[in-house]
C-alpha cells in the first residue's frame, strides 16, 4: 500500500492553483495543512461524512471551477448515500478521491469495514461513469493525469497504509477564517 501522506503529497501537487480542495476531518486535513495551506482550501474540522454531500454542493454552485474531494475511507462510508446523488447529478467539476488505509486512523486506528466492502464497486454501482483504483505512487499519477485531461464525476480509490507522520500540527487557521477565505477565493476565481 501507498503512504497517504506521499498520495497526498502528489495529488496536491497536480491541482491546479484555482481549483478548490476540500479536505475531510482529521488527519487528511491536518496532512493538507501542514503539505500546502493555501485559501482554495477547505478544510472540514470535526464533521465526519459530510465532505462528498459539501463537495456536491460547491461543484453545482460553482459550475466552472474543479472540487476536489479528499476523503479517508471512514468519511466515505458514514455517506454511501451521496454517491448515487453525486452520479445522478452529475457535475462535470468533481474530482473525489477516496483515501482507503482500511481504518478511523484519526480516532486510534479502529478498523473499518472498507476491508469488506468494495468501495470502488460502490461507486460503479452508484453510477460514477469513471472510477479508477490505484495502488502505487505510478498508478495514481496516471490516474491524476487521466482526471486532468477528463471531465468528472470521477472517483478515485486510493490503497493507502497507516503510517502515521511525525510533527503534523493541527489546522491553526480559525472555522471562520477558513470559511471566510475559501469564500473569497472561490468568488474571485469568477
Amino acid at each position: 500500500m501507498i503512504p497517504r501522506y506521499q498520495v497526498i503529497r502528489r495529488i496536491i501537487s497536480r491541482i491546479p492553483k484555482d481549483d478548490a480542495l476540500i479536505t475531510t476531518t482529521g488527519m487528511i486535513s491536518r496532512e493538507v495543512f501542514n503539505i500546502h495551506d493555501r485559501p482554495n482550501n477547505f478544510y472540514m474540522l470535526g464533521s465526519m461524512g459530510l465532505l462528498s454531500s459539501f463537495g456536491l454542493g460547491l461543484a453545482i454552485t460553482f459550475p466552472n471551477t474543479r472540487v476536489w474531494i479528499l476523503e479517508g475511507d471512514g468519511s466515505a462510508l458514514m455517506s454511501l448515500g451521496t454517491l448515487p446523488l453525486i452520479a445522478n447529478e452529475s457535475p462535470k467539476n468533481i474530482v473525489h478521491f477516496v483515501l482507503d488505509n482500511e481504518s478511523y486512523e484519526s480516532t486510534g486506528g479502529q478498523p473499518s469495514i472498507s476491508s469488506h466492502v468494495s468501495l470502488e464497486q460502490i461507486a460503479i454501482s452508484a453510477g460514477y461513469p469513471k472510477v479508477t483504483k490505484v495502488t502505487s505512487l505510478e498508478s495514481l499519477e496516471i490516474a491524476i493525469s487521466e482526471i486532468l485531461n477528463n471531465l468528472g464525476p470521477i472517483l478515485c480509490l486510493a490503497k493507502c497504509g497507516i503510517e502515521p507522520v511525525e510533527g503534523i500540527s493541527r489546522v491553526t487557521v480559525t472555522p471562520e477564517n477558513i470559511r471566510d477565505r475559501f469564500r473569497l477565493a472561490l468568488n474571485n476565481t469568477h
